[in-house]
């Protein structure tokens, strides 16, 4: 299995989508970017850690590739929005690609100078995955758990088997 790494608002609908894409295995939510080891949810509200909220996607290559999450993960929110998703507001909601290795860096700098070839305004910051903490429990796979809350991103219709 691969692993990619994004951020794009708050994790609970960022999770969502990518869980109901076809060759997507597992994901996890969690905190990355920022430099206090093991934060909290609450550290990271209050923008005490410098993390974001993040999303960890374990894939198959076979049946999904690097290059389309990045698709998706263009599509699902507004890239252009400075350290802020729908409602949301804080840099721990920002637009950001966790790169783990130089192809995965490749093409997401790719992908986003086409954007910005494109007229895009991109806010987008593309780093390396140093370290991943997972969240609390209780926001692993929140909105399968919670399905009346809200979210910032409009979902895919769900995969068979995913519910």
């Amino acid at each position: 299995m691969d692993v990619a790494v994004f951020a794009a608002g708050c994790f609970w609908g960022v999770e969502e989508y990518f869980l109901r894409l076809p060759g997507v295995r597992s994901t996890q939510v969690g905190y990355t970017g920022g430099k206090t080891l093991e934060p909290s949810y609450e550290q990271v509200c209050r923008t005490e850690t410098g993390h974001a909220e993040a999303v960890r996607v374990e894939f198959d290559s076979n049946e999904i590739s690097y290059a389309e999450l990045l698709s998706h993960f263009w599509r699902m929110h507004d890239p252009s929005s400075y350290h802020r998703q729908g409602p949301d507001i804080g840099s721990q909601y920002r637009s950001a690609i966790f790169f783990t290795n130089e192809e995965q860096r490749q093409l997401a700098e790719l992908s986003r100078s086409q954007k910005l070839a494109a007229g895009q305004k991109i806010v987008t910051e593309i780093t390396a995955l140093e370290k991943f903490w997972p969240a609390e429990d209780y926001h692993q796979q929140y909105l399968r758990k919670n399905p009346q809350a809200g979210c910032h991103i409009a979902l895919p219709p769900l995969k068979e088997n995913s519910a």
